[in-house]
């Protein structure tokens, strides 16, 4: 059974950082994409970032392209975000997520992740 658990969420100004963190289990870690998506309130589900352990390049929304980093510590399982120069619009519940198979194809698209994690807030205030 596939486990994801997210940590780090919390209250922030404008201009600062966060860092998230998802724990990952239950399944061949190395065979599954792994990204960030965030939910706003009133807005759709989006991908954020998405990655795959051991190689292969990261994919961002042009929305945190060089603001945010989504990496993988493969000796503990753990996913990353690393946000910086954040702003209100990065406001909402951020989740992890994973899917079988490393392809980079349909990356940007909430539904090809069957896996979640319960969703960390983060909160970015002015």
């Amino acid at each position: 059974q596939v486990q994801l658990t997210e940590s780090g969420g919390g209250s922030v100004q404008a201009g600062g950082s966060l860092k998230l963190s998802c724990a990952a289990s239950g399944y061949t870690y190395n065979y599954y994409r792994m990204a960030w998506l965030r939910q706003a309130p009133g807005k759709e589900r989006e991908v954020v970032a998405s990655t795959k352990p051991r190689g292969g390049f990261s994919e961002y929304a042009d929305s945190v392209k060089g603001r945010f980093t989504i990496s993988i510590d493969n000796g503990t399982n753990t996913l990353y975000l690393q946000m910086n120069s954040l702003k209100t619009e990065d406001t909402g519940m951020y989740y992890c997520a994973a899917r079988p198979g490393g392809y980079v194809d349909t990356w940007y698209n909430p539904s090809t992740y069957p896996h979640w994690g319960q969703g960390t807030q983060v909160t970015v205030s002015s």
